[in-house]
């Protein structure tokens, strides 16, 4: 008994120590915003990391050959074993994502009127904020079409998302229009089977969703159409993304064109979890 008990306590002691040393390694390298705030913003991370290690090794009664020894081992597995360092932070970010979304609230999922589609209480809801201007959400448009068909317990919530122009904004009201007049999808898939959303491809898409035109460009011009844009650049900025599109299923942000294999992996994953 009296030998396990120092035995532990070194045990303990390394991991703390290895924990240590992964961390000053994820604030100095990995870290998300590291890249941004640079180094002397992360320092305050690895000194008290450090910190921690010396307690741990205090507490563990270890000599300074041991420390160093120990150091030295966790040093090793981490150079041969480098993709632990991206797992660890790949895990931090799912967890403060999954925070981000927990407080934006319900405003996430619930759609401007009518900017929705599949089964409306679908056990599983997609949220897509998208740019018609976004070739990569043209690439995706067909991916999410399939996902919506083969699954019909799917609910899709489609939020206008236009960063990339002016006539992106343009579009994006003209999809709002589109939604008041119960024809969203209609005007989407045209919109993006035209090409890049300007004013003819806009108007094409328009007539061929069946909009009533007069109507739908005195609310694309309407302070409600407006607001909607606003509100969704605002959700960007709350929940921490860049571009388009970005696909929130359950507590996942997914970013870029994934293809319809991964989309339906978030799917399973979301469903898994309930």
């Amino acid at each position: 008994m009296t030998q396990q008990t120092p035995n532990r306590r070194i045990i303990i002691a390394t991991i703390v120590t290895g924990l240590a040393i992964l961390l000053a390694l994820a604030a100095y390298i990995f870290w998300p915003s590291a890249a941004t705030i640079g180094p002397s913003d992360a320092a305050p991370v690895a000194e008290d990391a450090a910190k921690s290690a010396d307690d741990a090794v205090a507490a563990a009664g270890m000599s300074p050959a041991d420390r160093k020894a120990t150091e030295a081992l966790v040093r090793a597995y981490i150079l041969e074993n480098p993709e632990i360092i991206t797992d660890a932070v790949a895990i931090l970010q799912q967890r403060e994502a999954a925070q981000r979304l927990s407080a934006a609230g319900n405003d996430i999922a619930k759609p401007f009127p009518g900017a929705e589609a599949g089964n409306p209480k679908g056990d599983v809801t997609i949220v897509e904020f998208t740019d018609y201007n976004c070739g990569f959400c043209r690439l995706s448009a067909p991916d999410v079409q399939r996902l919506l068909k083969s699954d019909s317990n799917l609910r899709l919530v489609y939020r206008e998302l236009p960063i990339l122009s002016q006539s992106s904004r343009d579009a994006a009201l003209w999809a709002l229009a589109a939604a008041r007049q119960g024809k969203h999808k209609a005007f989407h898939d045209a919109l993006f089977a035209a090409g890049p959303a300007d004013e003819a491809n806009i108007a094409a898409a328009a007539r061929q969703a069946g909009l009533d035109i007069a109507a739908a460009r005195t609310f694309a011009a309407s302070p409600q159409a407006n607001q909607e844009i606003e509100r969704n650049l605002a959700l960007m900025q709350q929940i921490g993304f860049n571009g388009t599109p970005t696909f929130i299923i359950g507590d996942q942000i997914l970013e870029g064109a994934l293809g319809y294999d991964a989309l339906k992996r978030a799917v399973e994953k979301a469903r898994q979890k309930g």
